[in-house]
């Protein structure tokens, strides 16, 4: 591994380029950080913060030129693992064709740990049984992952108490920490093709200073964690609470929006629809995210398998938070915090867990 710095990240996004990728990072658009195609650093949301509460989502000026001065977006790279609506097939009259076009090469440019384990969440679902889904390992074989250290962690961050942040550890060609006092970048890079995208660009080795800056970054981000979720046992004490009266009490709140689910990084739901125009001769399915909230997800001869939303809320916070373990030898929560932020009511996860615990 290697480790270098440059005070400029406009080289790195014109190396991307100059090699064939479409850059995609963060930018302001409707109020929110949003991840968008990006063809300058100026692009990116320079001297912006982000403040995330229960069911609350702002942006501030964060009264410096940082340009990664913010948690987690709303946006995560689950729209590009596993898209909202994938294309499968097309017919026309008696013409039949699989619609299944190659992946573009895309460069996420500033993803966050969680983020990076997500997709190692993803990968071990899609990848990792029997039956891989060749499609998935295209597109996953397309991303160029660029990450950024968290310095900023959002008020419903938790990532710290499940391990998988606030530091990029692993799934990434490029990690960044921004530093400031001066501002640049500490570039590590993690695979070999990150190697080759440094060495197009000029850089100068990392000192001891700027590899403790680095460290630093991570140490605060960690003590400013919004939240923490206690882990031990989970997989024993949730399953085990099915009857706990906190999950009336949740129910009651829960509009079953499918926020959570469609904000999640690792929720992988899906369903299958088939569309016809109205001359009655194309039609077209496609594959578009799903969720467990939904009343029909589960059906069997008719009949609703779970007809409550206190039904469906406790199987999708005991299947992410314990019998994912089961299904897949590990968690199905990364900690980014998104469906505390983004659910309406602020229904949030860390208090319901330590309330039935």
């Amino acid at each position: 591994m290697e480790t270098v710095v440059t005070p400029s990240i406009q080289p790195l996004i014109e190396a991307l380029l100059s090699a064939g990728y479409a850059v995609v990072g963060p930018t302001v658009r409707s109020g929110a950080i949003r991840m968008a195609e990006l063809s300058s650093a100026a692009e990116l949301p320079a001297g912006v913060t982000d403040v995330q509460e229960p069911g609350r989502y702002g942006l501030t000026a964060s009264g410096d030129d940082m340009l990664f001065g913010f948690a987690a977006s709303p946006d995560s790279a689950k729209r590009y693992t596993q898209p909202p609506r994938q294309p499968l097939v097309r017919t026309h009259g008696e013409d039949f064709e699989e619609d299944q076009p190659e992946p573009p090469r895309i460069a996420l440019l500033g993803i966050r740990a969680c983020d990076l384990a997500a997709i190692g969440v993803q990968d071990r679902v899609f990848l990792g049984g029997r039956h891989p889904d060749p499609v998935y390992r295209k597109r996953r074989e397309a991303l160029f992952l660029v990450a950024v250290n968290c310095a900023v962690p959002g008020g419903t961050c938790f990532c710290a108490s499940m391990g998988t942040g606030p530091r990029a550890m692993s799934h990434y060609d490029l990690a960044l920490t921004e530093l400031s006092a001066p501002h640049r970048f500490l570039i590590e890079t993690g695979s070999e093709r990150g190697a080759e995208i440094i060495a197009r660009i000029p850089t100068g080795g990392a000192t001891d200073a700027d590899v403790e800056a680095a460290r630093e970054v991570s140490r605060t981000a960690t003590a400013r964690m919004g939240r923490h979720v206690d882990t031990e046992g989970i997989q024993d004490w949730l399953p085990a609470a099915h009857d706990h009266p906190r999950w009336t009490d949740v129910a009651a709140r829960c509009l079953s929006c499918t926020n959570c689910t469609m904000a999640c990084p690792t929720c992988f739901c899906s369903t299958v629809e088939d569309v016809t125009d109205l001359t009655g001769e194309v039609v077209e399915r496609s594959e578009r995210w799903d969720s467990c909230f939904t009343l029909d997800f589960s059906e069997v001869s008719g009949t609703h398998v779970r007809g409550s939303g206190l039904a469906r809320y406790r199987q999708w916070l005991t299947h992410k938070f314990a019998t994912w373990y089961d299904q897949f030898g590990m968690s199905g929560c990364v900690g980014c915090g998104r469906c505390i932020t983004w659910c309406p009511t602020g229904i949030d996860v860390t208090e319901e867990l330590a309330c039935i615990r």
